[in-house]
């Protein structure tokens, strides 16, 4: 079998949001090459489906990229912070509803060549409003019931980048409408 060893790692850089190292690597073969590792907290994930098949999504703006996409709401856990509980949290603090019981849907790895970034993503099918104006507004620009039978397409013109978000919302699209089809 053929695996990469990490022989060791230095930090290049730390901060309570991330950690950059460095790790000496050694190849199948016994070559050797240097690797940029970024560990990240968990991240928390939560979207909730309507009785009309419609997803609450944010609109927002990322700076880092310069683009508007809709993305889920999401954060990073706490130590020992259960993630469900923490989808729950941040999904209440970023759009003002409140989730019913939150199911697993999909665990996904966006960048696992480079990145320990862990994703959970959770989802309800109920969802109370109990503010008008969310905790964490400034998150978005705004936030919207969009049907999931538009994802396909929104996500074809680019309207969802996040690869937790374009994950999460075909997994529903099909679990919600496809299997429907068929």
């Amino acid at each position: 079998m053929s695996v990469w060893r990490n022989l060791g790692e230095r930090t290049v850089y730390e901060n309570r949001w991330v950690n950059v190292a460095m790790a000496d690597v050694e190849l199948p073969d016994g070559r050797h090459l240097d690797h940029t590792v970024i560990r990240l907290r968990p991240v928390a994930v939560a979207t909730v489906v309507n009785e009309a098949n419609e997803v609450l999504l944010l609109w927002r703006h990322r700076f880092i990229t310069d683009a508007w996409g809709w993305e889920l709401p999401s954060g990073g856990t706490g130590a020992g912070e259960d993630p469900a509980v923490a989808a729950a949290r941040e999904f209440e603090e970023e759009t003002g509803w409140r989730p019913g019981p939150m199911k697993l849907l999909l665990a996904v790895d966006p960048m696992p060549g480079i990145s320990t970034s862990h994703h959970r993503v959770y989802w309800s099918d109920q969802a109370e409003q109990v503010r008008a104006v969310p905790a964490d507004d400034f998150e978005s620009a705004r936030r919207e019931w969009v049907p999931l039978s538009t994802v396909p397409d929104l996500i074809a013109r680019g309207e969802v980048r996040s690869a937790n978000a374009v994950a999460a919302l075909l997994m529903l699209h099909h679990l919600r409408i496809g299997s429907a089809r068929a």
